[in-house]
């Protein structure tokens, strides 16, 4: 009996002793409580020694970060859309002790303050607004979420809100509204399309009727320019012929005069040319177009010639 008893002491004693030392792996924490109460005795990673029937590990854990995910959840816009949101949550134990004893379960906990505060953040936005601010709704999640978690020793460090799916009817019309939105941008542009076609077509109009303008002004300007600078020309030309004809004239005088004066019997034939160029000079006006019909006296032609004889003399001297 006695032998008994001792094998008994002796496999109570061996199972105490063998539960006793404790191997915590690197990244975990472990509290341990002495005779139920705990003192603020942690276990860290490595191989610890426990008091055997006294001491007892009532909580191990990580103190990693975790990913908690949240299952979809019904939600009701500020303009009353029924949407469906779901998300995840990156967190992490900072504080063991109040992890395990400010809250009863805390990934329930966690997973219910998510659910509450998203259904608060969707409550405030339009339907519109939950799918363009979606940064900004995480970024206050993870605001609120940080500071409600601090008093269980939560570190929250990340939120991501994965979906947000619209009811069934919410999405038809939204598919609606696109397609008439589609169209209407569609009409818009080929209203602009064809606006701009008008205005480019009267624009190249206008400006091909400025430029025809122009062209004609200009070649009006050089046809004037020609015209008088050919009128100036000819009137050069005019003068010039004058001036040689009465230098000529003037030579041929001179020519004469010195002519009668040495040779006295020059003057018959003097006499003659004169009556000879009066003659021509009748036939020429007699056969130009402006002339019509010329009469001559042939009486009046010797007293022609002694009027012409008398100016040569009195040239003469």
């Amino acid at each position: 009996m006695e032998q008994f008893i001792f094998i008994i002491f002796l496999a109570l004693g061996g199972s105490a002793l063998a539960g006793s030392v404790k191997i915590i792996n690197q990244g975990n924490e472990a509290l341990v409580e002495t005779l139920g109460k705990y003192n603020g005795r942690k276990l860290e990673p490595g191989l610890r020694l426990l008091t055997p029937f006294l001491d007892k590990v009532v909580y191990k854990g990580t103190i990693r970060e975790k990913v908690l995910d949240i299952p979809p959840q019904q939600c009701i816009t500020r303009d009353n859309v029924s949407i469906s949101v779901d998300a995840v949550v990156y967190w992490r134990i900072m504080d063991m002790e109040k992890a395990y004893y400010k809250v009863e379960n805390l990934q329930s906990a966690m997973v219910n303050l998510v659910l509450t505060q998203i259904r608060s953040e969707m409550g405030k936005l339009e339907l519109d607004q939950t799918f363009t601010a979606r940064s900004e709704i995480n970024e206050i999640l993870l605001r609120e979420l940080d500071v409600s978690t601090d008093p269980w020793g939560v570190k929250v460090t990340r939120v991501e809100l994965r979906d947000i799916v619209p009811s069934k009817a919410v999405q038809d019309s939204m598919e609606l509204q696109m397609a008439a939105e589609r169209r209407k941008r569609a009409a818009i542009l080929t209203s602009e399309g064809e606006r701009e076609s008008a205005v480019n077509n009267a624009r190249g109009k206008a400006e091909a009727q400025v430029l025809d303008a122009e062209a004609r002004q200009k070649a009006a300007i050089l046809d004037a320019e020609a015209q008088q600078k050919a009128i100036v020309l000819k009137a050069q030309a005019v003068r010039q012929e004058q001036v040689l004809k009465a230098q000529a004239t003037a030579e041929a005088l001179q020519i004469i005069t010195k002519t009668l004066k040495s040779d006295p019997d020059a003057r018959e034939s003097l006499q003659f040319l004169v009556a000879q160029q009066y003659m021509e000079m009748g036939l020429k006006i007699g056969a130009s177009d402006s002339s019509k019909v010329m009469f001559m006296d042939p009486r009046t032609i010797p007293a022609t010639l002694e009027g012409m004889r008398s100016i040569v003399s009195e040239q003469e001297r």
